[in-house]
């Protein structure tokens, strides 16, 4: 039977092809895809977009509540004025508030540097600020200054920090650190894995002998170690981490690799001459990938987790650089009269984890070679 010229052969599907269309028939995967694809953009580019840099101090702007309305609020205005000009030993005489521009009669027992308008624009709430009108003797004049409004959507920090730039930054480096280091440990834990488990005897207990020994020592001496010998630069530190954490993931594909190696796909591989290396590569590895990626969405928490804690340690990310880890362990603290600290990276956080966990599911479900 030949075909006619209108006729076109039908066209194959493969095993990757039926996965991705499984994955997005999950619609919690896909939302889940969708969260995390808003939480990463969000982390690189919105420090860029953000009108604060994540390290600039507003000493006027100490812990205030996050709000969509502009500081300074009109209750603020005028005790800031205030504030400001007697740092400055100036005495208020009368003070009047025209649109966003504020003015006031101001004295002194001295002759009035103009140099004092230098202490209004140091401030985060004025700006632009002038004297005129100035008397014969030089000891009173009319103080003007533009109101600088500011906006704090997530609030600030103890510092007077933004907090909304804040979080996005440490978004960056936490999926960062989670990805970097859970990249390194699922490329070494795979491949030491199946090979252990493929090749089987002496090489196999010899291998799994190496990896009892490197779980009986202390998590914290190879920390410090990597520490000497990386320095404070974070992403090294990590890959560092990520190399250390593999260990878990060798023995779950070791145990897989022990069952698949008896299938007859393998034993039929074997029977044409396929050599090891491409027997793990092609049939040993890719029927893992359920576990593998399960075990990764929980790692990269895991780490994220981890960096938190060695930071609290002084070992991880300091400051003034953060990350959501620092970020929540600093408003727990301030829980009880600064919320929004705690709040608005706890959001992301657990929004992130919840997104991988879901994404997780689906890609063991997907990945499953049962179902196909």
């Amino acid at each position: 039977m030949t075909l006619s010229s209108n006729e076109t052969p039908a066209k194959g599907r493969s095993l990757w092809d039926d996965a991705r269309d499984r994955l997005l028939a999950n619609r919690a995967a896909v939302a889940s895809m969708i969260v995390l694809a808003v939480i990463t953009l969000l982390s690189i580019l919105g420090p860029s977009l953000s009108p604060h840099d994540f390290d600039t101090v507003y000493r006027d702007y100490v812990k205030v509540p996050a709000s969509l309305e502009a500081y300074p609020r009109a209750d603020q205005v005028e005790p800031g004025f205030m504030a400001v000009l007697k740092r400055a030993r100036m005495n208020v005489d009368s003070y009047e508030r025209d649109g966003d521009t504020v003015i006031a009669q101001i004295s002194s027992r001295r002759e009035i540097d103009p140099r004092t308008t230098r202490y209004v624009d140091r401030s985060d709430l004025f700006t632009n600020a002038e004297l005129t009108d100035m008397s014969a003797d030089g000891k009173s004049a009319i103080m003007r200054a533009e109101i600088d409004k500011m906006h704090f959507y997530f609030g600030t920090d103890s510092n007077g920090r933004d907090m909304m730039t804040r979080t996005f930054i440490a978004g960056r480096v936490s999926l960062t650190i989670g990805l970097l280091a859970t990249i390194v440990a699922i490329s070494i834990g795979v491949l030491y894995g199946a090979t252990s488990g493929y090749l089987g005897g002496r090489v196999d207990q010899m291998m799994m002998r190496v990896v009892d020994v490197l779980y009986s020592l202390p998590f914290i001496f190879f920390v410090i170690m990597l520490v000497v010998f990386f320095g404070r630069n974070f992403i090294l530190m990590f890959i560092a981490v990520g190399a250390v954490e593999w260990l878990d993931m060798a023995r779950i594909v070791r145990g897989q690799t022990l069952t698949i190696k008896h299938q007859e796909y393998v034993q039929a591989a074997e029977a044409m001459g396929v050599g090891d290396g491409g027997i793990v590569r092609r049939h040993i590895i890719p029927n893992t990938l359920g576990p593998v990626v399960v075990y990764m969405t929980l790692l990269v928490p895991k780490v994220i987790l981890l960096e938190s804690f060695l930071s609290f340690l002084g070992l991880g990310i300091q400051e003034p650089m953060t990350s959501w880890g620092v970020l929540i362990s600093e408003g727990a603290r301030n829980l009880q009269g600064a919320a929004w600290m705690l709040i608005f990276p706890s959001i992301f956080l657990t929004s992130t984890l919840f997104a991988l966990n879901f994404v997780g599911d689906g890609l063991r479900d997907a990945l499953d070679p049962k179902d196909r």
